[in-house]
Protein backbone atom coordinates (compact mmCIF):
# COMPACT_ATOMS: atom_id res chain seq x y z
CA UNK A 1 0.00 0.00 0.00
CA UNK A 2 1.10 3.23 -0.77
CA UNK A 3 0.23 6.97 1.32
CA UNK A 4 1.45 10.43 0.94
CA UNK A 5 1.91 11.99 4.26
CA UNK A 6 1.46 15.98 4.31
CA UNK A 7 0.76 18.81 6.97
CA UNK A 8 0.83 21.85 7.57
CA UNK A 9 -1.02 23.47 4.64
CA UNK A 10 -2.48 27.01 6.62
CA UNK A 11 -4.31 28.15 3.72
CA UNK A 12 -5.20 31.38 4.02
CA UNK A 13 -1.66 32.48 5.04
CA UNK A 14 -0.71 35.99 4.60
CA UNK A 15 3.24 36.89 4.94
CA UNK A 16 3.32 40.53 6.42
CA UNK A 17 0.26 41.29 4.59
CA UNK A 18 0.38 39.69 1.04
CA UNK A 19 -2.25 37.20 0.19
CA UNK A 20 -0.74 33.49 -0.40
CA UNK A 21 -3.40 31.85 -2.41
CA UNK A 22 -1.82 31.72 -5.58
CA UNK A 23 1.37 29.75 -4.08
CA UNK A 24 -1.19 27.48 -2.28
CA UNK A 25 -3.20 27.22 -5.56
CA UNK A 26 -0.04 25.95 -6.88
CA UNK A 27 0.76 23.57 -4.31
CA UNK A 28 -2.89 22.06 -4.50
CA UNK A 29 -2.64 21.51 -8.58
CA UNK A 30 0.88 19.93 -8.15
CA UNK A 31 -0.44 17.49 -5.22
CA UNK A 32 -3.25 16.38 -7.56
CA UNK A 33 -0.68 15.62 -9.89
CA UNK A 34 1.72 14.03 -7.57
CA UNK A 35 -1.43 11.82 -6.43
CA UNK A 36 -2.14 10.47 -10.29
CA UNK A 37 1.78 10.44 -10.95
CA UNK A 38 2.47 8.05 -7.56
CA UNK A 39 -0.67 5.80 -8.14
CA UNK A 40 -1.60 6.60 -3.69
CA UNK A 41 -3.98 4.59 -2.42
CA UNK A 42 -4.44 7.27 0.71
CA UNK A 43 -3.23 10.68 1.56
CA UNK A 44 -2.85 11.78 5.30
CA UNK A 45 -3.39 15.42 6.15
CA UNK A 46 -2.12 15.87 9.96
CA UNK A 47 -3.85 19.53 10.75
CA UNK A 48 -3.46 23.07 10.13
CA UNK A 49 -5.37 22.39 6.97
CA UNK A 50 -6.18 26.34 7.60
CA UNK A 51 -4.21 29.06 8.76
CA UNK A 52 -6.61 30.31 11.74
CA UNK A 53 -9.77 28.93 12.90
CA UNK A 54 -12.45 30.96 11.03
CA UNK A 55 -10.87 30.70 7.30
CA UNK A 56 -11.71 32.77 4.45
CA UNK A 57 -14.38 31.05 2.02
CA UNK A 58 -11.57 31.30 -0.45
CA UNK A 59 -9.30 28.94 1.49
CA UNK A 60 -12.24 26.59 2.04
CA UNK A 61 -13.31 26.44 -1.72
CA UNK A 62 -9.76 25.80 -2.11
CA UNK A 63 -9.61 23.07 0.32
CA UNK A 64 -12.74 21.34 -0.91
CA UNK A 65 -12.44 21.48 -5.07
CA UNK A 66 -9.11 19.99 -4.10
CA UNK A 67 -10.47 17.14 -2.22
CA UNK A 68 -13.35 17.03 -5.11
CA UNK A 69 -10.95 16.84 -7.85
CA UNK A 70 -7.76 14.01 -6.19
CA UNK A 71 -11.08 11.92 -5.58
CA UNK A 72 -12.00 12.29 -9.34
CA UNK A 73 -8.37 11.62 -10.49
CA UNK A 74 -7.63 8.95 -8.29
CA UNK A 75 -11.24 7.30 -7.48
CA UNK A 76 -10.34 4.65 -5.24
CA UNK A 77 -8.49 7.30 -2.93
CA UNK A 78 -8.55 7.39 0.89
CA UNK A 79 -7.94 10.78 2.48
CA UNK A 80 -8.01 11.34 5.91
CA UNK A 81 -7.70 14.66 7.73
CA UNK A 82 -7.18 15.85 11.39
CA UNK A 83 -7.39 19.30 12.87
CA UNK A 84 -4.11 21.57 13.99
CA UNK A 85 -3.87 23.65 16.32
CA UNK A 86 -5.55 26.53 14.49
CA UNK A 87 -7.85 24.88 12.75
CA UNK A 88 -11.22 24.83 14.79
CA UNK A 89 -12.45 21.39 15.40
CA UNK A 90 -15.89 22.21 14.80
CA UNK A 91 -15.81 23.83 11.50
CA UNK A 92 -13.54 21.78 9.94
CA UNK A 93 -15.81 18.70 10.64
CA UNK A 94 -18.68 20.47 9.48
CA UNK A 95 -19.00 19.18 5.82
CA UNK A 96 -18.18 15.51 7.41
CA UNK A 97 -21.34 13.69 6.30
CA UNK A 98 -20.76 15.30 2.43
CA UNK A 99 -16.59 14.45 2.39
CA UNK A 100 -17.34 10.83 3.58
CA UNK A 101 -19.41 9.78 0.68
CA UNK A 102 -16.88 11.38 -1.44
CA UNK A 103 -14.18 8.95 0.63
CA UNK A 104 -12.77 11.32 3.16
CA UNK A 105 -12.79 11.41 7.02
CA UNK A 106 -12.36 14.18 8.80
CA UNK A 107 -11.27 14.18 12.32
CA UNK A 108 -11.08 17.46 14.43
CA UNK A 109 -12.30 16.45 17.96
CA UNK A 110 -12.57 13.81 20.35
CA UNK A 111 -15.84 12.38 21.07
CA UNK A 112 -17.48 11.44 24.69
CA UNK A 113 -20.46 9.70 25.14
CA UNK A 114 -23.49 11.02 28.01
CA UNK A 115 -21.23 9.36 30.43
CA UNK A 116 -18.50 11.19 29.61
CA UNK A 117 -16.47 7.84 27.91
CA UNK A 118 -14.24 8.41 24.37
CA UNK A 119 -15.57 7.28 21.37
CA UNK A 120 -12.07 5.90 20.43
CA UNK A 121 -13.49 3.85 17.78
CA UNK A 122 -14.17 7.18 15.89
CA UNK A 123 -10.67 7.76 15.60
CA UNK A 124 -9.88 4.27 14.17
CA UNK A 125 -10.11 4.37 10.57
CA UNK A 126 -9.61 1.81 7.66
CA UNK A 127 -7.96 2.25 4.93
CA UNK A 128 -8.26 0.38 1.73
CA UNK A 129 -6.17 -0.21 -1.55
CA UNK A 130 -6.44 -0.17 -5.01
CA UNK A 131 -7.96 -3.47 -4.94
CA UNK A 132 -10.71 -2.05 -2.22
CA UNK A 133 -9.02 -4.35 0.59
CA UNK A 134 -8.38 -2.89 3.75
CA UNK A 135 -4.61 -2.36 3.50
CA UNK A 136 -4.38 -0.78 7.02
CA UNK A 137 -6.18 0.89 10.25
CA UNK A 138 -5.40 4.51 10.44
CA UNK A 139 -5.13 6.33 14.13
CA UNK A 140 -6.64 9.67 12.73
CA UNK A 141 -5.76 11.77 16.03
CA UNK A 142 -6.39 15.43 16.14
CA UNK A 143 -4.67 17.67 18.05
CA UNK A 144 -5.17 17.11 21.52
CA UNK A 145 -6.31 20.08 24.14
CA UNK A 146 -6.21 18.93 28.08
CA UNK A 147 -10.09 18.51 27.72
CA UNK A 148 -9.57 15.50 25.12
CA UNK A 149 -7.22 13.02 26.81
CA UNK A 150 -8.09 10.81 29.89
CA UNK A 151 -6.60 12.60 33.13
CA UNK A 152 -6.78 12.94 36.71
CA UNK A 153 -7.29 16.05 38.54
CA UNK A 154 -3.72 18.08 39.29
CA UNK A 155 -2.29 21.36 39.49
CA UNK A 156 0.76 22.93 38.45
CA UNK A 157 3.73 20.88 37.07
CA UNK A 158 1.40 17.36 37.95
CA UNK A 159 -0.90 18.76 35.61
CA UNK A 160 1.17 19.44 32.87
CA UNK A 161 2.73 15.73 33.73
CA UNK A 162 -1.23 14.38 33.62
CA UNK A 163 -1.85 15.91 30.27
CA UNK A 164 1.30 14.55 28.22
CA UNK A 165 0.23 10.71 29.97
CA UNK A 166 -3.74 11.65 29.15
CA UNK A 167 -2.09 11.88 25.40
CA UNK A 168 -0.49 8.93 25.34
CA UNK A 169 -3.17 6.83 27.54
CA UNK A 170 -5.54 8.22 24.29
CA UNK A 171 -3.27 6.66 21.46
CA UNK A 172 -2.59 3.58 23.95
CA UNK A 173 -6.36 3.01 23.60
CA UNK A 174 -6.75 3.73 19.74
CA UNK A 175 -3.53 0.98 18.82
CA UNK A 176 -5.63 -1.31 21.33
CA UNK A 177 -8.86 -0.82 19.32
CA UNK A 178 -6.72 -1.12 16.44
CA UNK A 179 -5.47 -4.25 17.13
CA UNK A 180 -8.97 -5.69 17.72
CA UNK A 181 -9.63 -4.76 14.20
CA UNK A 182 -6.53 -5.69 12.59
CA UNK A 183 -6.27 -8.98 10.22
CA UNK A 184 -3.09 -10.40 9.41
CA UNK A 185 -1.20 -8.21 6.81
CA UNK A 186 -2.57 -5.10 7.64
CA UNK A 187 -0.44 -2.36 8.88
CA UNK A 188 -1.16 0.31 11.84
CA UNK A 189 -0.41 3.60 10.91
CA UNK A 190 -0.87 6.68 13.59
CA UNK A 191 -1.65 10.65 12.77
CA UNK A 192 -0.59 13.16 15.02
CA UNK A 193 -0.47 16.98 15.57
CA UNK A 194 1.75 17.51 18.91
CA UNK A 195 5.43 18.39 19.14
CA UNK A 196 7.74 15.43 19.67
CA UNK A 197 10.98 15.43 21.79
CA UNK A 198 13.66 16.45 19.37
CA UNK A 199 11.57 18.01 17.35
CA UNK A 200 13.30 20.92 15.58
CA UNK A 201 10.90 24.34 15.58
CA UNK A 202 11.64 27.57 13.18
CA UNK A 203 12.55 30.34 15.14
CA UNK A 204 8.82 32.15 14.09
CA UNK A 205 6.31 30.98 12.54
CA UNK A 206 5.04 27.79 15.20
CA UNK A 207 2.56 28.61 17.68
CA UNK A 208 3.98 26.90 21.22
CA UNK A 209 1.04 24.83 22.20
CA UNK A 210 1.80 25.16 26.02
CA UNK A 211 4.40 27.35 27.14
CA UNK A 212 7.30 25.88 28.87
CA UNK A 213 8.05 23.28 26.37
CA UNK A 214 5.95 20.54 28.45
CA UNK A 215 4.16 20.04 25.19
CA UNK A 216 6.90 17.78 24.17
CA UNK A 217 6.00 13.93 23.70
CA UNK A 218 8.25 11.15 23.50
CA UNK A 219 8.34 8.83 20.91
CA UNK A 220 7.82 5.91 23.06
CA UNK A 221 3.82 6.73 22.99
CA UNK A 222 4.01 4.93 19.20
CA UNK A 223 3.67 1.51 20.22
CA UNK A 224 6.10 -1.41 18.46
CA UNK A 225 2.95 -2.12 16.14
CA UNK A 226 2.72 1.28 14.52
CA UNK A 227 4.35 0.85 10.92
CA UNK A 228 4.61 4.66 10.59
CA UNK A 229 3.71 7.91 12.63
CA UNK A 230 2.48 10.92 9.82
CA UNK A 231 3.05 13.88 12.35
CA UNK A 232 2.17 17.81 11.79
CA UNK A 233 2.92 20.90 13.53
CA UNK A 234 6.53 21.59 12.74
CA UNK A 235 7.49 23.04 9.62
CA UNK A 236 10.51 21.70 9.32
CA UNK A 237 10.05 18.09 7.56
CA UNK A 238 12.21 15.30 9.75
CA UNK A 239 12.40 12.28 11.62
CA UNK A 240 12.39 12.03 15.44
CA UNK A 241 15.96 10.75 16.28
CA UNK A 242 16.75 7.63 15.43
CA UNK A 243 13.29 6.45 14.69
CA UNK A 244 12.73 6.65 10.86
CA UNK A 245 8.99 5.82 11.04
CA UNK A 246 8.03 8.81 13.23
CA UNK A 247 7.86 11.42 10.51
CA UNK A 248 7.22 15.38 10.10
CA UNK A 249 6.03 16.04 6.42
CA UNK A 250 6.71 19.61 7.05
CA UNK A 251 4.75 22.80 5.82
CA UNK A 252 4.74 22.74 1.44
CA UNK A 253 5.64 26.27 1.23
CA UNK A 254 7.72 28.28 3.65
CA UNK A 255 5.73 30.14 5.93
CA UNK A 256 7.89 32.95 6.74
CA UNK A 257 11.17 33.84 6.37
CA UNK A 258 13.38 31.76 8.96
CA UNK A 259 11.96 28.60 6.35
CA UNK A 260 13.31 30.15 3.60
CA UNK A 261 16.07 27.41 3.46
CA UNK A 262 13.73 24.73 4.43
CA UNK A 263 13.29 21.37 1.49
CA UNK A 264 9.53 21.45 1.50
CA UNK A 265 8.21 18.31 0.72
CA UNK A 266 5.47 15.21 0.74
CA UNK A 267 6.54 12.05 2.25
CA UNK A 268 5.43 8.56 0.25
CA UNK A 269 5.17 5.88 2.20
CA UNK A 270 5.05 2.67 1.07
CA UNK A 271 3.98 -0.76 3.48
CA UNK A 272 4.57 -4.49 2.76
CA UNK A 273 2.11 -5.71 4.55
CA UNK A 274 2.09 -4.94 8.41
CA UNK A 275 5.47 -2.99 7.99
CA UNK A 276 7.05 0.12 6.43
CA UNK A 277 9.10 -0.67 3.10
CA UNK A 278 10.27 2.86 2.36
CA UNK A 279 9.57 6.38 2.93
CA UNK A 280 10.47 8.96 -0.11
CA UNK A 281 10.43 12.59 -0.04
CA UNK A 282 8.89 14.19 -2.90
CA UNK A 283 9.90 18.01 -3.14
CA UNK A 284 7.27 20.60 -3.77
CA UNK A 285 8.21 23.15 -6.24
CA UNK A 286 8.11 26.55 -4.74
CA UNK A 287 5.80 29.45 -6.81
CA UNK A 288 7.45 31.81 -5.16
CA UNK A 289 10.61 32.52 -4.17
CA UNK A 290 11.30 34.29 -0.59
CA UNK A 291 14.54 36.12 0.02
CA UNK A 292 16.72 37.49 2.69
CA UNK A 293 18.99 40.02 1.50
CA UNK A 294 21.53 40.37 2.42
CA UNK A 295 21.53 37.05 3.41
CA UNK A 296 23.06 37.95 7.21
CA UNK A 297 22.52 41.58 8.55
CA UNK A 298 24.89 44.45 6.46
CA UNK A 299 25.49 48.48 6.56
CA UNK A 300 22.61 50.30 4.74
CA UNK A 301 25.29 50.92 1.67
CA UNK A 302 26.01 46.79 1.01
CA UNK A 303 22.11 46.30 1.39
CA UNK A 304 21.23 49.05 -1.02
CA UNK A 305 24.41 47.81 -3.64
CA UNK A 306 22.63 44.18 -3.13
CA UNK A 307 18.82 45.42 -3.92
CA UNK A 308 19.98 47.43 -6.71
CA UNK A 309 21.56 44.05 -8.36
CA UNK A 310 18.35 42.36 -8.47
CA UNK A 311 17.58 41.29 -11.39
CA UNK A 312 13.95 39.50 -11.74
CA UNK A 313 11.84 38.90 -14.95
CA UNK A 314 8.26 40.81 -15.28
CA UNK A 315 5.49 38.96 -13.55
CA UNK A 316 1.99 39.79 -11.91
CA UNK A 317 1.89 41.16 -8.71
CA UNK A 318 0.92 37.72 -7.16
CA UNK A 319 4.11 35.96 -8.36
CA UNK A 320 6.53 38.33 -7.88
CA UNK A 321 9.38 36.92 -5.01
CA UNK A 322 8.69 38.31 -1.73
CA UNK A 323 12.36 40.42 -0.30
CA UNK A 324 13.06 40.74 3.66
CA UNK A 325 15.78 43.29 3.75
CA UNK A 326 18.15 42.87 6.64
CA UNK A 327 20.23 46.14 8.03
CA UNK A 328 22.50 46.55 10.43
CA UNK A 329 22.32 49.78 11.72
CA UNK A 330 24.50 52.21 14.26
CA UNK A 331 22.15 55.12 14.27
CA UNK A 332 18.82 55.52 13.94
CA UNK A 333 18.24 56.00 9.97
CA UNK A 334 14.54 58.26 9.60
CA UNK A 335 14.21 57.69 5.86
CA UNK A 336 15.08 53.85 5.81
CA UNK A 337 12.19 52.43 4.00
CA UNK A 338 11.92 55.09 0.85
CA UNK A 339 15.63 54.59 0.50
CA UNK A 340 14.98 50.97 0.29
CA UNK A 341 12.10 51.43 -1.63
CA UNK A 342 13.96 53.55 -4.23
CA UNK A 343 16.27 50.54 -4.40
CA UNK A 344 13.40 47.94 -5.53
CA UNK A 345 12.25 50.48 -8.12
CA UNK A 346 11.09 48.36 -11.23
CA UNK A 347 12.62 45.40 -9.53
CA UNK A 348 9.30 43.01 -9.71
CA UNK A 349 9.86 41.93 -6.30
CA UNK A 350 7.62 42.55 -3.19
CA UNK A 351 8.76 44.24 -0.05
CA UNK A 352 7.28 42.25 2.40
CA UNK A 353 9.80 43.25 5.71
CA UNK A 354 12.90 45.29 6.97
CA UNK A 355 14.35 43.71 9.69
CA UNK A 356 17.15 45.95 11.18
CA UNK A 357 19.89 45.05 13.98
CA UNK A 358 22.47 46.90 16.08
CA UNK A 359 26.15 46.15 15.77
CA UNK A 360 26.46 46.55 19.31
CA UNK A 361 23.98 46.50 22.52
CA UNK A 362 24.41 47.79 26.13
CA UNK A 363 23.08 46.56 29.07
CA UNK A 364 19.22 46.40 29.05
CA UNK A 365 17.53 48.64 31.66
CA UNK A 366 16.43 45.92 33.64
CA UNK A 367 20.60 45.21 33.67
CA UNK A 368 21.15 48.80 34.13
CA UNK A 369 18.72 49.24 36.98
CA UNK A 370 18.94 47.77 40.28
CA UNK A 371 15.02 47.73 41.49
CA UNK A 372 12.08 48.65 39.59
CA UNK A 373 11.75 50.92 42.29
CA UNK A 374 15.10 52.61 40.48
CA UNK A 375 13.58 52.09 37.25
CA UNK A 376 10.34 53.99 38.37
CA UNK A 377 12.57 56.89 39.32
CA UNK A 378 13.49 57.57 36.13
CA UNK A 379 12.79 60.67 33.97
CA UNK A 380 11.61 60.17 30.34
CA UNK A 381 14.97 61.57 29.33
CA UNK A 382 17.02 58.84 31.09
CA UNK A 383 14.96 56.39 29.77
CA UNK A 384 15.55 57.52 26.07
CA UNK A 385 19.14 57.91 27.16
CA UNK A 386 19.71 54.00 28.66
CA UNK A 387 17.63 52.40 25.56
CA UNK A 388 19.94 54.11 22.96
CA UNK A 389 22.72 53.29 24.33
CA UNK A 390 21.33 49.49 24.40
CA UNK A 391 20.32 49.95 21.24
CA UNK A 392 23.25 51.26 19.73
CA UNK A 393 25.90 50.93 21.82
CA UNK A 394 26.85 54.57 21.81
CA UNK A 395 25.24 58.15 23.09
CA UNK A 396 22.41 59.63 21.38
CA UNK A 397 23.43 62.75 19.20
CA UNK A 398 22.31 66.30 20.36
CA UNK A 399 19.82 66.54 17.75
CA UNK A 400 18.12 63.31 18.69
CA UNK A 401 18.09 64.01 22.38
CA UNK A 402 16.71 67.60 20.96
CA UNK A 403 14.09 66.47 19.30
CA UNK A 404 12.99 64.24 22.47
CA UNK A 405 13.01 66.47 24.85
CA UNK A 406 10.63 68.67 21.89
CA UNK A 407 8.46 66.15 22.12
CA UNK A 408 7.97 66.08 25.74
CA UNK A 409 7.45 69.40 25.84
CA UNK A 410 4.65 68.75 23.32
CA UNK A 411 2.36 66.61 24.96
CA UNK A 412 3.06 67.99 28.65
Amino acid sequence: MRLLHTSDWHLGQSLHNFDRQYEHQCFLDWLVETIVAEQADALLIAGDVFDNANPSAVSQRQLYRFLQQARARVPGLDIVVTAGNHDSPGRIEAPGPLLEAHGTQVVGHVQRDADGNIDVARLVVPLTNRAGAVAAWCLAVPFLRPADVPRADQEGAEAADGYLAGIAELYAQAQTHALALRQPGQAIVAMGHCHMVDGQMSSDSERRIVIGGTEMLPAGMFGPDVAYAALGHLHLAQQIGRHGHIRYSGSPIPLSFSEVHYQHQVLRIDLDGGTLQDVVPIPVPRAVHLLRVPSRPAPLAQVLDELEALDFPPAPAYAQPFVEVRVLLDAPEPGLRSRIEAALEGKHVRLAKIDTASAARGPSLVDAAVSLDQLAQLQPDEVFARLYRQKYGNEAPPDQVAAFAELLLAGA
